[in-house]
């Protein structure tokens, strides 16, 4: 076994040594979810629940020992808020050296800045009054993931649906052969196609987008037990109701020493399913980018193989798709632990929550890759098109259905015993067609159906979206 004396050399932080991708290779990628979803992120968001709690305090009548703070007092405690950054962050982390614990590093850390201001000294022990530390977590979670929601994930989404309904409107009517179960099917128009995936991925951000987030200030285990104890006539479930939702967060009065995190869980999921949505599409489109329905945009000097020069890869398709199965593992994760904690309260959320920004930056990658390998996609038609005249199979779905509307005697098991497995040719099948007892309007209509004419309301659907 190794000595202490043979372990590697330590080597400086970059994005070369990075050992998570996202703070490496896909760093420019997750800029945006950086301020909010890092550690860095999370002390800026107890600052702010410190700071607002401490102004919740002042506000309310029954707590003489703190009086109501005058505006340019409320001015400078929020600007405690809006000018942290990084150095006021790295003071909070040295703090925390000394107490091993983070969140009172953060509470020392505002007396140490209030100390000298005269009209808020007096107020220092206010600070953290009567908190537990997931008082201040949980809600500053809650503003985290809010934050993050709103101002980077689902901008994210809506540039992915955006690109979608423009594909989908550019090629309503574009005929393109259906392929269930991997063999020749009904056709349909390519953007009938991706209609269907916009219509799946509006819902999804739909729900992820009305994910209620929760917060909770009712001390230790959620019984107010030291509030009540210190101010008995205060009402405390209201005053933390005004606080919580003063917020932007949805009040729960009912909670152990957490907040049970059951919100952040349906985020998580509600995330899984946009992503499970777009690996469908990934998937599909790297399909029909393999079958030549699609071409690429080629970008000069970008290379598709070491060997192969022709090669033009779906890159992005993949990519996306590799992160978005990464994004899952950890939201699935975070969905199944979370809400289960032992008893009033136990540690291991607090390492898991940690990890949100990790599965929220592969997602968020993931969109990223989506969106460049939409805005690289060329339908070709003439490919389309081929394969269409090649599945003139297809169209026995059409005759049969016509054959039953006139009574023809079982028209079902004609079309099966004349197409199933064979390989149908146009001449074929109109030979099939002129033999039949229709009507002579019925029959010229048939004759004149092709494979690439015969896609029922593709078009229509794919401009309603």
């Amino acid at each position: 076994m190794p000595g202490c004396k043979d372990r590697p050399t330590a080597m400086d932080h970059s994005p070369l040594t990075a050992l998570s991708p996202l703070d490496g290779r896909y760093a420019g990628k997750v800029d945006a979810l950086r301020p909010l979803l890092s550690e860095f992120g999370l002390i800026h968001a107890r600052v702010r629940v410190e700071v607002e709690w401490l102004i919740a305090l002042s506000d309310e009548p029954g707590i003489a020992a703190l009086p109501a703070f005058d505006d340019a007092t409320r001015a400078r405690l929020r600007a405690l808020v809006d000018g942290f950054d990084a150095g006021q962050a790295q003071r909070v982390k040295d703090i925390e050296r000394t107490t091993n614990h983070d969140v009172k590093a953060v509470e020392y850390f505002l007396k140490e800045r209030l100390q000298g201001d005269p009209a808020l000294a007096p107020a220092l022990e206010f600070v953290h009054f009567a908190c537990t530390s997931e008082d201040i977590n949980n809600l500053a979670y809650g503003l985290m993931l809010s934050a993050a929601r709103s101002r980077v994930m689902a901008p994210a989404l809506t540039a992915v649906a955006q690109r979608l309904r423009a594909l989908a409107h550019a090629h309503a009517g574009t005929p393109m052969l259906s392929r269930t179960h991997g063999q020749t099917a009904s056709p349909t128009t390519l953007g009938k196609e991706l209609a269907n995936v916009l219509a799946r991925l509006r819902r999804q951000q739909g729900q992820f987008d009305a994910v209620e987030l929760l917060g909770k200030a009712n001390g230790a285990v959620g019984n107010y037990n030291a509030h009540a104890v210190a101010y008995p006539e205060v009402d405390w479930p209201a005053l933390s109701r005004r606080f919580v939702e003063g917020l932007g967060l949805a009040f729960n009065p009912w909670t152990t020493q957490i907040e049970p995190h059951d919100c952040i869980a349906e985020l998580c999921d509600a995330q899984r399913r946009v992503n499970t949505v777009l690996i469908d599409l990934c998937r599909d489109v790297w399909g029909y980018i393999s079958l030549g329905y699609f071409s690429q945009a080629v970008k000069a000097g970008e290379v598709g193989s070491s060997t192969m020069p022709h090669k033009v890869n779906p890159i992005d398709f993949e990519n996306a798709e590799g992160n978005f199965g990464v994004a899952n593992a950890l939201l699935g994760h975070f969905a199944g632990k979370l809400p289960i904690s032992r008893w009033q309260r136990d540690l291991t959320d607090s390492t898991v929550l940690r990890a949100l920004g990790t599965g929220f930056g592969h997602a968020l990658v993931a969109l990223d890759a989506l969106c460049r390998g939409l805005d690289k996609l060329s339908a070709n038609p003439a490919r389309l098109a081929a394969d269409l005249d090649n599945a003139w199979e297809v169209l026995a779905e059409a005759v049969q259905t016509v054959m039953r509307r006139h009574g023809l005697p079982e028209p079902y098991e004609q079309l099966k015993a004349f197409s199933r497995g064979r390989s149908i040719t146009a001449d074929s099948l109109r030979e099939f067609i002129a033999g039949l007892d229709l009507p002579q309007a019925e029959r010229e209509r048939l004759l004149a159906l092709t494979p690439a004419g015969y896609t029922g309301l593709a078009q229509r659907l794919a401009l309603d979206i």
